[in-house]
């Protein structure tokens, strides 16, 4: 795999990341901590060599209107 895709959005206390072609979903208060907190949830994820070039994110913004 060369690329991991994670939608991130806004959640309570910061921000949620959610992979879209693994199990993987995590969190962090500042985007620097969700950079860190989405490394290591890769390096146990993955076998060591199987682990994804790079790391792609989207983030998402839920908006509602009322009609």
């Amino acid at each position: 795999m060369r690329e991991v895709l994670f939608l991130v959005k806004h959640a309570p206390g910061g921000f949620q990341a959610i992979s879209l072609q693994e199990s993987i979903v995590t969190q962090g208060e500042t985007l620097d901590e969700l950079e860190a907190n989405i490394r290591d949830a890769l390096r146990l994820h993955f076998k060591p060599g199987k682990a994804p070039e790079s790391i792609r994110f989207h983030f998402v913004d839920d908006t509602f209107l009322a009609l």
